[in-house]
């Protein structure tokens, strides 16, 4: 029997490979970007009640209004934008699917979907599986930031969609106001969709501001941005997110989405509009949260001989590892996992073709300072 494969370039995903590795050799699991941390208490008993109280059913395709209402709430209050929670708020089963949906909706046959690389691994797949054609277009090697020209020049008249992503996974870099100033000049008297993924929206240091595409009214008009409740209270495996968009472009994306997942898990929906509305001081306060382990976590490294580079935003930190090896990041990942006992995830698998020379691995600190310091203590003798 004949079986098609419509994605031919596929196979199973780094984080797979590289947490699978970790436990088979009880490595430290620095890898796959998730928390190990408990969720806040209030979530936790929002949760209970929800199903105590028999919120077990099916959900409202678009999600339950009153999670709509509080995220729509939450978006005027952090980025002044006044969102309709009946007609432009979505909620999915995870960013991931919202990615896939504002693809697969939005994107036909034969069109171009533009990607700054490195790009996070879903995004190629899902823009493969539309019949459409990726575009890569490369940041700068060392700072991740994007040459605005060489994406005004990967426009043809068959790009659909341009797909960004702040804060920046794998690097952490963020956009400033000048890059959103470049974006929109960039877009304007375009067809063309932007996709925003804004899952870190709110870990980011230093005094930052998050330039979200919400707080550009010409930018959000013609965008899907998508968010992560996984990232923001440390529940990566409830696997619920939601895109806000405008009423035309979310029509579209929940055709798609009601024949995906139809609707999201309930009792977790019940939870986090309470939590949103009940303790906005948790994102609030994330970015102070995470940037305290990302300074101690930075310090440690400088007694290594592995070099950190600059983390604006996001919970991975970039280590630059050639004073310690010349192998290529993937070989070197695995060669760190197995014989030094701490996992982390190479960057190739984010690049249609990565730099030439790159001697760089991506390290999680969404940690307990126990996971840090055992990782630290084994990466020391490296």
């Amino acid at each position: 029997m004949h079986v098609p494969n419509k994605l031919p370039k596929v196979g199973t995903t780094i984080f797979t490979v590289m947490s699978q590795l970790a436990l088979e050799h009880q490595a430290v699991n620095l890898g796959q970007g998730f928390p190990d941390f408990p969720v806040p208490q209030r979530l936790v008993d929002e949760l209970a009640r929800a199903m105590a109280e028999g919120k077990n059913q099916y959900a409202p395709m678009t999600g339950i209004p009153a999670l709509r209402q509080a995220i729509a709430a939450k978006t005027a209050r952090c980025y002044g934008r006044a969102v309709d929670a009946d007609a432009e708020v979505t909620v999915t089963s995870g960013a991931s699917e919202a990615i896939f949906n504002a693809i697969l909706a939005l994107v036909s046959p034969g069109e171009e979907v533009i990607v700054l690389d490195p790009c996070y691994d879903c995004y190629e797949p899902a823009i493969d599986l539309a019949g459409a054609i990726p575009v890569h277009v490369p940041l700068d090697p060392v700072d991740f930031s994007v040459d605005w020209q060489r994406v005004r020049d990967a426009i043809t008249p068959r790009t659909r969609m341009l797909m960004v992503n702040t804060p920046h996974n794998p690097s952490g870099a963020m956009f400033t106001a000048d890059d959103m100033a470049a974006l929109a000049d960039l877009l304007r008297g375009t067809d063309i969709i932007l996709l925003s993924d804004e899952v870190y929206e709110h870990i980011i240091f230093d005094g930052r501001r998050h330039e979200s595409v919400l707080r550009y009214p010409e930018l959000a008009e013609r965008s899907v941005v998508v968010s992560s409740f996984g990232k923001t209270y440390h529940c990566t495996g409830w696997k619920i997110g939601y895109a806000i968009a405008p009423p035309k472009l979310s029509a579209e994306f929940r055709k798609v989405h009601q024949y995906n997942t139809f609707c999201s898990f309930a009792p977790a929906q019940w939870a986090f509009a309470a939590m949103i509305v009940q303790e906005p001081a948790h994102y609030d306060e994330l970015g102070a949260f995470y940037q305290a382990k990302r300074d101690r976590f930075r310090e440690q490294l400088l007694g290594t001989r592995l070099k950190p580079l600059p983390v604006p935003g996001g919970y991975f930190q970039l280590v630059d590892y050639s004073a310690v090896s010349d192998l290529p990041d993937a070989e070197f990942c695995r060669w760190l996992t197995i014989e030094k006992g701490v996992a982390a995830i190479p960057l190739s698998p984010f690049y249609e073709t990565p730099p030439a020379g790159q001697r760089l691995a991506r390290l999680c600190f969404a940690k307990v300072e126990s996971t840090l310091d055992a990782a630290i203590e084994r990466l020391a003798r490296i």
